[in-house]
């Protein structure tokens, strides 16, 4: 399967869409899947911009179109009804496909994210191009729980969209990405289940963004990541 890690560095507005629909154009021929990261169509730090600038569903009907070429995932601020909703959207064969709410939303430190979404309650998987799929969006992996749902769900792959800052520099390196890698390892090996690490880049309001996009095998080996800080797309076999 040839998969797509499109580690971007969104704006804070509405413009990424058009970036992101040039990435697809560019890339559809030589791709079956093209990932992108969480809040990918909107930005991290929306707070009160949330308000403008999410998204309707109906709103992305050309990244509805351009699945009949590419199967597409993206993170969105996706209004659900009078709430807010931090989205993964799966898209396929001209249709939306599914949908995961971020169910763990952080609200430490320099995470405001319950302030302003509302968070998901569900994991379910969804069939696709003959695989049982799954999707978490980047704290969601941090919690035991949905280690159990996922080994529950028996994935064959494991989509994570994530905004993870830069945090924990040490000699060693990036302490954030140590254990993120150690949890993806864990969780691919727990599920036998391939991984699909992406990780956005950029910097929002002092906040930087270490990018490191991956996959991950069934064993928990590690393969083509991708460099920090860099906005790059590439397309690896898994």
């Amino acid at each position: 399967m040839r998969i797509t890690l499109a580690q971007i560095a969104p704006k804070l507005n509405r413009s990424n869409l058009g970036h992101i629909i040039n990435i697809v154009k560019s890339n559809r021929d030589s791709s079956d899947l093209i990932v992108f990261p969480e809040l990918s169509l909107n930005g991290y730090l929306l707070q009160d911009k949330l308000y403008e600038d999410a998204w309707e569903i109906d709103e992305l009907d050309e990244l509805k179109q351009l699945s009949l070429h590419v199967d597409i995932v993206v993170g969105v601020a996706l209004r659900d009804n009078d709430k807010f909703r931090n989205t993964a959207l799966y898209f396929s064969k001209g249709e939306l496909l599914s949908k995961h709410y971020k169910v763990h939303l952080p609200n430490y430190g320099m995470f405001e994210e319950a302030r302003y979404f509302e968070a998901g309650d569900i994991f379910e998987s969804f069939s696709c191009r003959d695989k049982n799929i799954s999707m978490v969006v980047c704290e969601d992996l941090w919690h035991e729980d949905v280690h159990k749902n996922l080994i529950k769900e028996d994935p064959d792959l494991i989509i994570a969209l994530v905004a993870s800052p830069a945090r924990g520099f040490n000699d060693d390196g990036l302490d954030i990405q140590k254990r993120w890698m150690d949890i993806v390892k864990t969780v691919s090996k727990e599920c036998s289940s391939k991984l699909i690490f992406v990780n956005r880049v950029g910097f929002e309001d002092g906040l930087g963004f270490w990018g490191g996009s991956c996959t991950v095998d069934e064993k928990g080996n590690i393969s083509n990541k991708l460099p920090h800080y860099e906005e790059i797309i590439k397309t690896v076999s898994i």
